[in-house]
């Protein structure tokens, strides 16, 4: 941003360049990875025996490694000692409830009502929807002008709550309300337990290796050095994980893809209607209660974001490498990352249009 008096509202192709080179073209590294994941699976026809020969629990160690390297470089960026700190009331209970119940029941709905045919990508969505976002939420709010300390204490909330409960509202989702309103849940058959080693282990792992490398390195170099030089190295980690989890998955799921495209498609537009039923939602509820422009921003992009890491991570662990409901959670970062760069343009055009004084003046510490 910007230390001047007045704040330059990023425009047009000025947002996408503030992204990173592996940030910006994200989109089109999923791509490339699922062709040559189904192009790897076409020739390597063995491949599922070979990965299921060495697992970490129920997941091929390959997998494991790959999904571990995803979570650790967002959670070691968490500043934890904010916590309590920065949130007011009233943004922490609007922040929970889209988050926690909001956010869950409307995956909920759409998954049941756009895929009533599908009950392993319909599954995969819910998993989905209960992963609230860790990860890229931070990179959207300071592109939209959001307030960075609300951001990140937000983001560790949500990280420890996952833990806490990820589990419980997973089996509520996918056993208990089908059960109670008479859907078909049949071939589901999850515990929670199963759920729990899956959260346990693919976010309780990089969570704690994430606050001890912070504690750790800040103590030992700095603040400065931590933020300035340890960070920016190992923030790659996380997009070469999940590129490298998305070519084995493709390379599993192949013949399912290339035999089925529009499952895809159908996949992909709950998903568009959840981003915007989430971020509009919430951005207008915010300009009701009278948030501030950047906290009202941190607020609807937490809301709209999905730690598709974990959603990955538990659908594999729960239900396989080579399920649909794993290929559900694959689509997801494929479709977010654009729908939310839109979202950038949008929010800083509502910054514009319902927030005229906050473009004429900047935080001390933007």
């Amino acid at each position: 941003m910007t230390n001047s008096s007045t704040t330059v509202v990023p425009a047009g192709d000025a947002v996408v360049g503030k992204l990173s080179m592996l940030d910006r073209y994200l989109p089109v590294w999923i791509g490339i990875a699922m062709a040559f994941g189904i192009i790897l699976g076409k020739i390597f026809t063995g491949l599922d025996d070979t990965l299921d020969s060495v697992k970490i629990g129920t997941v091929s160690l390959p997998i494991a490694v790959g999904l571990l390297t995803m979570m650790y470089p967002v959670l070691a960026k968490v500043k934890y000692r904010t916590i309590g700190t920065v949130v007011d009331r009233k943004s922490l209970a609007m922040s929970l409830v889209l988050n926690w119940l909001i956010g869950p029941a409307l995956m909920f709905v759409l998954a049941w009502t756009l895929l009533p045919d599908l009950p392993e990508y319909r599954t995969g969505l819910i998993i989905v929807g209960l992963a609230r976002c860790i990860a890229m939420v931070l990179i959207w709010n300071d592109l939209a002008c959001g307030s960075r300390e609300l951001a990140a204490v937000l983001v560790a909330i949500n990280s420890v709550f996952q833990i806490i409960a990820y589990s419980l509202l997973g089996y509520f989702y996918l056993e208990l309300l089908p059960g109670w309103l008479g859907l078909d849940s049949a071939g589901i058959d999850v515990t929670v337990w199963e759920i729990t080693k899956s959260v346990l282990i693919f976010l309780g792992i990089p969570l704690l290796a994430g606050f001890l490398t912070r504690l750790i390195g800040e103590r030992s170099k700095g603040v400065d050095w931590y933020e300035q030089k340890f960070l920016p190295r190992i923030s790659p980690l996380a997009l070469y994980g999940l590129l490298f989890t998305i070519v084995i998955l493709f390379a599993l799921q192949g013949d399912a893809i290339t035999n089925a495209p529009l499952d895809v498609v159908r996949i992909a537009i709950p998903l568009l209607v959840y981003f915007a039923i989430m971020w509009f939602g919430s951005f207008a509820a915010g300009v009701k209660f009278g948030f501030p422009y950047d906290r009202n921003a941190s607020i609807a992009f937490t809301a709209a974001g999905n730690n598709f890491e974990l959603a990955i991570a538990v659908a594999i662990g729960v239900f396989g490498v080579s399920s649909g409901q794993a290929l559900a959670g694959v689509v997801g970062p494929l479709i977010e990352v654009p729908v939310l760069v839109a979202l950038v343009y949008v929010s800083l055009w509502a910054k514009n249009r319902y927030y005229p004084s906050a473009t004429e003046t900047v935080n001390a510490g933007r």
